[in-house]
């Protein structure tokens, strides 16, 4: 008699995210007892402080102990306690906002609108990716996209696609677009302002490159989204994504009709709404100003539906306790930030960086500078940060290798395109979080699309280096 014994073998389970970004915390705390310390000099430039080319020391080795392994989570959730406060304000007051029914309705009417004409609907996910494409290339949109996760994701399951599927649209749209972007003044103006070149020069080859990763990112999404709809089983937050309460987005059935609370709330909303993306375009708003206009679109709109204070206050810390877990890893995330900073061994990766490329042919070159961005943009993901600390070394360096510096900039730029799958990246860690997809799921999904663009941004270096892109 035999048995089937392959029924009886446990699956194999991805650890919880926390642990993975635990782990990490391990290895660059080890990796800092084995890379020597240095540091470059800084002076100011433009109000920023900026690296001097050529002045790099190594200094007395710099010992963390294994107390680090505390005390940098905890350090990194004060350096981090903006985005952490953020999050907690909008996950409250989108819950609120959920309580007051006004998403299940107007989501509900948008897909049987779409269902009378499915034209409408092939067309949804590329119309939107490219809106927020073209926003994170203009105006550098990037933690400004995590609003718009909570209303995307529970849009795309009711439209049959999944809540990857939701993220991508916001998300990796904008993502496009901050790295082939061509007037993100976080990243191309900042970086061609420190190395001297005229601001936003280079923009036709630059478009160029938005058109090819937008449609790259939108053609992923796009594929994607056809098979899952087909096969909805195929998706990896199949599981996920059927124990969410989505009950209420169903569309089957006769439609709530409109009542007068419904028509107030939902002008409130698209009031809300309007007035962030004027609050961005216009007035300038970073995380707090649109962490408040959320809380008190979460107020006003709980009042306005009847819900009793108790019901708002009750919605509003159930929402900010979803946070807690997504806080907890941004915090480990900024914790290796600390832990590189501390044993100051970025200066000395960068440095020996820039020698090993000093050594190889141009288009290589070039290549391998935009593969130590990458690097470096897994410590670093503020663009003005990187720009400060890299540009005016990479600067003097393609110099010497006779590569224009509007390439280098070109190198830098693109390494953007790794941010979605890192998980020391707070905006990743927070859009998941909103999401509520585990980080280990979302990374088996986007590697391959994530080896795509790097292969892409390879070949995207080769013509720039051919043609000596200038000026410079």
């Amino acid at each position: 008699m035999t048995t089937n014994q392959s029924s009886a073998q446990p699956r194999f389970r991805m650890p919880h995210t926390l642990v993975i970004v635990g782990s990490l915390v391990v290895l660059v705390l080890v990796l800092s007892w084995l890379v020597p310390s240095g540091t470059y000099q800084t002076m100011e430039k433009a109000g920023r402080q900026v690296t001097v080319p050529g002045t790099y020391q190594e200094t007395a080795k710099i010992y963390l102990g294994p107390q680090w392994l505390m005390l940098a989570p905890i350090k990194g959730f004060l350096d981090g306690a903006l985005i952490i406060a953020f999050l907690f304000l909008i996950g409250g007051a989108f819950n609120v906002i959920q309580t007051t029914g006004i998403i299940e309705f107007g989501i509900r009417r948008i897909t049987a609108a779409l269902a009378a004409k499915p034209a409408l609907e092939k067309v949804l996910i590329p119309v939107l990716m490219t809106i927020f494409s073209l926003a994170g290339s203009i105006f550098g949109m990037s933690e400004e996209v995590i609003p718009f996760i909570l209303i995307c994701v529970p849009l795309a399951i009711s439209l049959g696609y999944d809540s990857i599927v939701g993220v991508s649209i916001p998300f990796l749209g904008a993502a496009a677009g901050f790295a082939a972007a061509f007037f993100n003044p976080f990243t191309v103006g900042i970086a061609q302002g420190l190395v001297g070149l005229p601001l936003y020069s280079g923009l036709g080859y630059r478009i160029a490159t938005w058109f090819v990763g937008t449609g790259a990112m939108i053609i992923w999404v796009m594929v994607y989204a056809a098979r899952v709809k087909k096969r909805p089983e195929l998706s990896p937050v199949y599981e996920l994504d059927r124990s969410r309460d989505l009950g209420s987005m169903k569309t089957e059935g006769a439609l709530e009709p409109w009542t007068g609370r419904r028509i107030a709330v939902l002008v409130l909303f698209f009031l809300g709404m309007v007035t962030l993306v004027w609050g961005i375009l216009k007035a300038q708003w970073f995380i707090e100003e649109i962490g408040a206009l959320f809380l008190a679109m979460g107020l006003i709109m709980g009042v306005v539906a009847g819900l009793k204070s108790g019901q708002i206050a009750t919605s509003f810390v159930a929402g900010a306790k979803d946070m807690v877990g997504v806080s907890l890893i941004i915090a480990c995330g900024r914790a290796l930030l600390i832990i590189a900073r501390e044993s100051k061994i970025l200066d000395t990766i960068l440095f020996h960086s820039s020698g090993l490329i000093s050594t190889l042919p141009n288009v290589v070159a070039a290549q391998v500078m935009f593969t130590v961005q990458c690097v470096i943009n897994f410590f670093i993901h503020s663009g003005t940060a990187q720009a400060a600390l890299t540009m005016p070394i990479m600067a003097p360096l393609a110099d010497l290798l006779g590569l224009t510096r509007q390439t280098m900039v070109y190198a830098y730029q693109l390494c953007e395109f790794i941010n979605p799958i890192l998980p020391t990246s707070a905006v990743t860690m927070g859009v998941l979080g909103m999401a509520k997809i585990p980080w280990e799921v979302w990374a088996r999904w986007f590697f391959p699309m994530m080896l795509l663009l790097s292969g892409l941004s390879f070949l995207l270096l080769i013509p720039p280096v051919l043609m000596h892109w200038g000026p410079f």
